[in-house]
């Protein structure tokens, strides 16, 4: 068995549960962590570190943050560290400057059951279009976007209301087994690898922009619904609601099925007191959870407390 000397690279909280277990393990020395650049964000466009940086900080490692990744300052600094292997997880494409330099190769944590979903938004893309199940997949990084050599898969099941942010939890934990496994195989010298094969068949994960997250009423109920669930928490469904001359671009996160026919406009909404009602094809969905423009994520009750609505609001 040897040693690994790794240089993890990643960004998002995903990424931070992976890097934290390989961590608390301790059979294997990380000698250097490489994350986003710092960036502005929100409306003060105060300067934000990466989840991967903050843990990086925490825990005294070794960090990179380099805007180029082939230019010959990084491609030095990164030599350096002497790594035997590299750990990919939710980071951006590597060259292969950087992908062939240690030993041993650099392999990615993908949360997919590759070649299903491979792309920016396969958890999302997997509750979006209906999937029963779905997994993680480790692989060796080529010269494509998640292509590579396949090493190992864990899939599970996907629940019938589980949102977005519920698998993310779920696939980073079982993901942290994985990715553990796949070091044990190779510091042990026991890879072996599955070539991916493509087919018509396989579905794209495409990243998320406001085209594929707007909501089309005229589409099935539950299509609609695992639309909403799939973006939940983020980046969240959204339509338009108009009520005469107003209207307003809102976030929908969490509506229950109502399986019924009827006689409604798809995108009308049914308002009561404390409930509020999207009608769909083959039924309705009762919502939970909305955001209004310049308001908090509010239940729907706190939303009708505050806001009066015609007989004639829509849905679009």
């Amino acid at each position: 068995m040897e040693k690994l000397k790794i240089v993890f690279m990643g960004t998002p909280e995903f990424a931070v549960g992976i890097l934290d277990a390989i961590v608390q393990e301790g059979k294997h020395e990380v000698v250097g962590v490489i994350t986003a650049a710092d960036k502005p964000a929100g409306r003060g466009q105060k300067i934000k570190y990466s989840a991967v940086k903050e843990y990086a900080l925490e825990k005294g490692l070794r960090l990179l943050q380099p805007t180029n990744l082939k230019s010959e300052e990084f491609l030095t600094e990164l030599a350096s560290l002497e790594a035997n292997l590299q750990v990919v997880v939710a980071f951006r494409m590597l060259p292969k400057a950087v992908w062939a330099m240690p030993k041993f190769g650099t392999f990615n944590l993908h949360a997919s059951l590759l070649p299903n979903y491979r792309g920016a938004a396969p958890i999302n893309w997997a509750i979006i279009n209906g999937e029963a199940k779905t997994g993680v997949t480790t692989f060796f990084i080529d010269e494509k976007i998640d292509t590579g050599a396949m090493i190992l898969s864990k899939e599970t099941m996907i629940g019938a209301d589980e949102n977005a942010g519920e698998l993310h939890d779920r696939l980073m934990a079982i993901g942290c087994g994985a990715v553990l496994e796949t070091l044990s195989r190779i510091s042990e010298g026991n890879v072996a690898t599955t070539i991916q094969k493509d087919t018509p068949e396989i579905r794209t994960a495409y990243k998320l922009d406001r085209e594929n997250c707007k909501i089309d009423f005229s589409k099935s109920i539950d299509e609609v619904y695992d639309l909403i669930r799939g973006l939940s928490p983020y980046p969240a469904a959204y339509c338009s609601f108009r009520d005469g001359e107003e209207e307003w671009n809102v976030k929908i996160y969490d509506v229950e099925k109502e399986i019924e026919d009827h006689d409604f406009e798809a995108g009308k909404v049914i308002l009561g007191k404390k409930e509020m009602k999207l009608a769909v094809n083959g039924g309705y969905l009762v919502v939970k959870s909305i955001q209004f423009p310049g308001k908090k994520r509010m239940l729907i009750h706190e939303l009708l407390n505050g806001m009066i609505f015609t007989d004639a609001v829509k849905a679009c």
